[in-house]
């Protein structure tokens, strides 16, 4: 077996056949390949690897080139997808063969994270990534938002379709992701195609010619469901504006459903709004997402109460050894090593999705220890709370 990367045209006849098979409706008409050629484009810049022998593609991945908010540091991440295998080639190594050379090669070239939609997220925490909270949808009858028409709110929406908005849909993404913590955008050769497929409506809300929030969605039919898509938001008054918008399709539809943050409480939007607000979790279609931290890189410079830990990392191919990670002054430094000055700081023992868990916010040191990601004594506990309190990350993106 040989793994190599694929040249973009090579993607028809090795990798794009056995994502079909893994994640498509199966077989395929014979001599399909030819009909994924509208997919080259937004998948110029990945890097796709393959797992090879006598002419045979045994399975293949892709890394995306995109960049995540890591605690207010935009950085750069890979995004892991297009994870698939031969149905006879299974559960012989090959993905794990392949996801060491794929984040091999992107760490070396500055990724610092890594994030991915798993299959099975118990495989992935074996190479350190580390579950993110998973957004909700809210579903509820427009008409239980009828006291937000009687509002006089500031500010103005603006409605067309996602390809002549889609300036205006990118810049607010691109906000977005130096404001909110674990959000992350694709690169523009594979978001472009919101507006090339053009297929959503969208609607923007915008304060004083600035915009506050965006969201996109589609109708299934009169007296069905408007199905949005992310309702991305900047301000109280942004959401308010479009929930006011939704609001006015109380004649048109029953029902309307949006993505919401894991944060949001929709709950809360107005007095008698009834809503039903799901997190669905399954295997292998509708897993959480992941992250993980591929270099110790990412965390320098980070905002940090004051606090001062040893870490100990095991068993991780990219982040294992011994550091210090010292918030004094009011930002994380990291330092390779045991001890610092007169005072010998508590000691933790992390495996790299314990660790990853604790910078995404994700989990709790004592959770952490729970989980079997890691041990520590209560001083380091206390200590990591004060590096990385608890903040909820918002991934966003789907890839």
């Amino acid at each position: 077996m040989s793994i190599r990367r694929l040249d973009p045209e090579e993607r028809l006849t090795t990798s794009f056949p056995i994502q079909a098979y893994s994640f498509d409706e199966t077989p395929r008409p014979a001599g399909d390949a030819e009909s994924m050629r509208d997919w080259l484009p937004h998948q110029e810049g990945n890097r796709t690897l393959v797992a090879e022998a006598d002419g045979t593609t045994l399975a293949c991945v892709s890394g995306i080139p995109m960049r995540q908010n890591l605690r207010g540091a935009v950085l750069p991440m890979v995004g892991v997808a297009g994870i698939a295998s031969h149905p006879l080639a299974r559960r012989q190594g090959h993905v794990r063969d392949l996801m060491h050379r794929l984040l091999d090669e992107m760490r070396d070239e500055g990724h610092l994270l890594s994030a991915l939609y798993p299959f099975r997220p118990s495989f992935y925490e074996r190479f350190g990534y580390t579950g993110l909270p998973a957004p909700r949808t809210a579903t509820f009858p427009p008409g239980d938002l009828a006291a937000l028409l009687r509002a006089d709110l500031p500010g103005e929406l603006v409605w067309q379709r996602t390809g002549t908005g889609y300036d205006e849909y990118s810049a607010f993404l691109e906000r977005r992701l130096r404001e909110r913590h674990g959000f992350a955008m694709l690169p523009e050769y594979r978001q472009v195609r919101v507006r090339e497929d053009d297929n959503r409506w969208l609607v923007t809300a915008r304060v004083d010619g600035v915009t506050e929030g965006l969201l996109t969605y589609r109708i299934d039919g009169y007296g069905g469901t408007l199905h949005g898509d992310d309702l991305v938001t900047a301000s109280p008054l942004g959401r308010a504006l479009l929930l006011q918008f939704l609001a006015r399709h109380v004649d048109q539809v029953d029902r309307v459903s949006v993505v919401v943050a894991p944060d949001d409480l929709p709950e809360l939007w107005a007095t008698d709004l009834g809503v039903v607000c799901e997190t669905r979790v399954t295997r292998p279609d509708e897993c959480l997402p992941m992250a993980r931290v591929l270099s110790m890189e990412a965390l320098a410079g980070l905002p940090a109460d004051v606090g001062c830990c040893r870490v100990e990392l095991t068993g991780d191919r990219w982040l294992a050894g011994t550091y210090l990670l010292d918030g004094t002054t009011g930002q994380l430094e990291i330092r390779s090593g045991a001890s610092v000055g007169a005072v010998d700081p508590p000691t933790a023992t992390l495996t790299a999705a314990g660790l990853s868990a604790l910078v995404y916010g994700a989990l709790d040191p004592a959770e952490v220890v729970v989980r079997g990601l890691g041990d520590m004594p209560v001083d380091a506990m206390l200590e990591l709370r004060r590096l990385f309190p608890r903040e909820l990350p918002y991934l966003h993106a789907r890839f």
